[in-house]
């Protein structure tokens, strides 16, 4: 009997670590920055979806942004789907950059090419005034 507990804690402690395990943003400015460009890929997974941008650089020359985002799951539930924005669509997004200055942010909220905005971050926080 104390054999079978002391395996079912472990079982349950196997399943429980992972939760632990996930990343926090502190790699990423508290501050917001804007940017846009024109998405080159969208992968909508979990635990993160990713946007990938190119956006014109500081020297004129084009860069690629990664942005992270929300769940795929997350994303779905606001109607965020694989025709939402495609390859090819201009995009502007308010972003957390990375603290290290390399191209890439965790993106907050995404203005479509249709005009629609919608908070990648799966807060559902309404559209800003001044985006």
């Amino acid at each position: 009997m104390r054999f079978q507990l002391s395996l079912a804690a472990v079982c349950a402690a196997s399943f429980a670590l992972p939760a632990w395990g996930h990343h926090s943003h502190g790699n990423y400015s508290d501050t917001f920055t804007d940017i846009e460009g024109v998405v080159t890929e969208l992968h909508l997974l979990v635990p993160h979806s990713w946007l990938y941008l190119e956006v014109e650089g500081p020297d004129g020359q084009p860069q690629v942004w990664a942005l992270e985002a929300t769940s795929r799951n997350g994303l779905a539930d606001i109607g965020v789907t694989r025709d939402y924005v495609r390859p090819g669509d201009p995009v502007k997004a308010r972003c957390h950059p990375v603290r290290d200055g390399s191209p890439g942010c965790l993106l907050g909220f995404l203005k479509a090419s249709d005009g629609s905005v919608k908070d990648w971050d799966g807060g559902n926080a309404p559209a800003p005034d001044d985006f």
